[in-house]
């Protein structure tokens, strides 16, 4: 990169985050509600004004390194010192927009501290994507400083109770601002409701961000269009809110063909996630009628799948994650949903009532032993797994694995169990390159597994056994289960605890990656894929305090489980 747009960059950066400080520093919070939501005035304002505040402006940055970051924040009068931390959201959407790899892009969070002017708290939310100079990254910089697609205001929510935040997210959906996505940080306890600005907002960002402390997903599932939002809004209107809000939810099935169609089709791939586009241009685009591909945006939009504007439609980030070539996607998990796990859970009554499941009731036989005999949905079937990858993200950086890389003396072996086409292994051997790997597999995915492990850093350190449970190789030091308990019923589950402990040497250590049932009644993922597995597979989900049982049968000990993305877990378990 020359010298002169090295300087000019720079130069950009200082003065980005220089206006952004000037801005968080002199903003009232009823002013800048009113001029987010034009509109907002009056009592309404009043009450918005009393149950949050501004909170901070986010800006992304491109820094060639963190000296010079340090130095622009100094030049502006933020603290040079505020602590960085990887920010794995920021830097999952810009892989997805710019179609790259996650792990090429250093992207860091800093919230330097700033005074309002009644010396209120608040901070600038720096985002620093790290752009040596000459890297092939400042193609990225030049379209997001253009475009700022990470800037954002942030309020939060002073008193945050279920009742509150649902008279916010209505506030807000009322003015014209449209849900785009959010989540709940079990390491922070909070969450997090994103929004896209009105159209005619009267200022220059395009998005906003409620902030709420505590575990708030169940208003969160309502905020992303699922099936409760619409019974908030009947309580709202003091309609009749029981028999709308089981309407409402008998209307389930629909979203999930919905989703499936979107998926089908390939309706994210023709859409936008920052301009819209008119649904006419949308119907040639992917080969549909006009009018029937209309009904079914609009009823995406109320999903918040995509959102409506003056252009047209255009793509939110829950949407993204149906795009067949994003980071992350989940459209084959859509297209299995809406396909033969959908058509089995017609048979949920059967399942119910005779215990066996749905799935071998409809095709005669179990979904495994149904899929070696259509390779065309077993491939479909293990694409689908792939999608929720990114619940692996955090368990290459479990103390296990870690202890196991750095242990003097010879290479440790990590061996996954019915570990698929090896995306888990793949990541916990491309994090830790001493370590080796061994994948036992069914022979008709190992092939699969063998590619694509042939593709990454791992593929050299890796070996493959074809076989089943019983097969499962001896003299690991690491061994893994995830996502393979749950398929099962518990005498299944033992037979197979069984085989690991037997192959298990006296050190080695067992990981398990399941969601676990909350001990209560508290809203959990688990408890909807325990319906799934009853009426699937014949298997279930489990609380901690059930796999440690299973693990003791097999003299194993549940030494403790740590959270993991998606309502997964880790359990770590190895001989007292």
């Amino acid at each position: 990169m020359p010298a002169t747009t090295t300087t000019a960059t720079a130069g950009d950066d200082a003065e980005r985050l220089s206006a952004t400080a000037g801005f968080v520093r002199e903003q009232d919070t009823s002013v800048l509600l009113s001029r987010v939501l034009p509109g907002l005035d009056g009592p309404e304002l009043r009450a918005l004004t009393d149950r949050c505040r501004f909170a901070h402006a986010a800006v992304l940055v491109f820094p060639p390194d963190e000296h010079a970051l340090r130095t622009d924040l100094a030049s502006c009068g933020l603290s040079s010192d505020a602590q960085a931390q990887p920010s794995v959201v920021v830097r999952e959407r810009l892989a997805a927009r710019h179609h790259r790899d996650p792990a090429d892009l250093d992207v860091w969070i800093l919230r330097p501290v700033v005074r309002g002017p009644a010396d209120e708290h608040r901070a600038v939310e720096v985002f620093a994507l790290t752009v040596p100079p000459g890297s092939d990254l400042s193609g990225i910089a030049a379209e997001e400083r253009r475009l700022d697609h990470e800037a954002h205001l942030a309020f939060d929510v002073t008193r945050p109770d279920p009742l509150v935040l649902r008279g916010l997210l209505a506030s807000f959906a009322r003015h014209g601002a449209a849900a785009d996505g959010g989540g709940y940080n079990p390491h922070e306890d909070g969450t997090v409701f994103y929004f896209t600005a009105p159209a005619d907002t009267k200022t220059a960002y395009r998005r906003v961000e409620l902030y709420a402390s505590g575990d708030h997903r169940d208003v969160l599932t309502e905020h992303l269009g699922r099936s409760l939002a619409p019974a908030s809004h009947a309580r709202e209107r003091g309609g009749p809110q029981p028999a709308e809000t089981l309407l409402w939810l008998l209307t389930g099935a629909w979203t999930t063909q919905a989703l499936a169609a979107c998926a089908r089709l390939r309706l994210p791939e023709a859409m936008n996630r920052h301009t819209g586009t008119d649904s006419s241009e949308l119907a040639r685009a992917v080969g549909a009628d006009p009018q029937s591909l209309a009904t079914l945006l609009r009823y995406l939009a109320m999903l918040g799948v995509v959102a409506e504007g003056p252009d047209g439609f255009r793509l939110t980030a829950v949407g993204a994650l149906l795009e067949g070539e994003a980071p992350g996607s989940m459209r084959s998990l859509a297209m299995m949903y809406g396909g033969p796990f959908y058509q089995s859970f017609a048979h949920l009554t059967h399942t119910v009532r005779s215990g066996q499941p749905g799935f071998e009731h409809l095709y005669g036989e179990n979904h495994f032993d149904h899929f070696v005999r259509d390779p065309e949905l077993a491939s479909l079937f293990d694409q689908s797994m792939v999608s929720s990858a990114a619940m692996f993200a955090p368990l290459p950086a479990h103390p296990v694995l870690t202890a196991a890389a750095t242990a003097p003396g010879r290479p440790r072996t990590v061996v996954d169990i019915a570990g698929g086409t090896g995306e888990l292994l793949g990541r916990v051997l491309t994090a830790h390159p001493t370590l080796r790997g061994i994948l036992l597999e069914r022979p008709q995915v190992l092939a699969a597994a063998r590619t694509h492990l042939a593709a990454t850093d791992a593929g050299g350190r890796c070996g493959y056994r074809a076989g089943d449970f019983a097969d499962v190789p001896a003299g690991g030091d690491v061994y893994i289960l995830s996502r393979v308990l749950h398929d099962w019923d518990d005498d299944r589950c033992r037979a197979i605890l069984r085989h690991c402990a037997d192959a298990m040497p006296r050190h080695a250590d067992l990981l398990i990656v399941e969601r676990l049932l909350p001990s209560d009644a508290t809203p959990s993922l688990a408890t909807a894929w325990d319906l799934h597995m009853m009426c699937n597979t014949g298997g279930r989900e489990r609380t901690a305090d059930h796999y440690a049982r299973l693990l003791e049968e097999h003299g194993l000990e549940l030494v403790g489980h740590t959270p993991l993305a998606l309502g997964a877990h880790a359990l770590h378990a190895r001989r007292p």
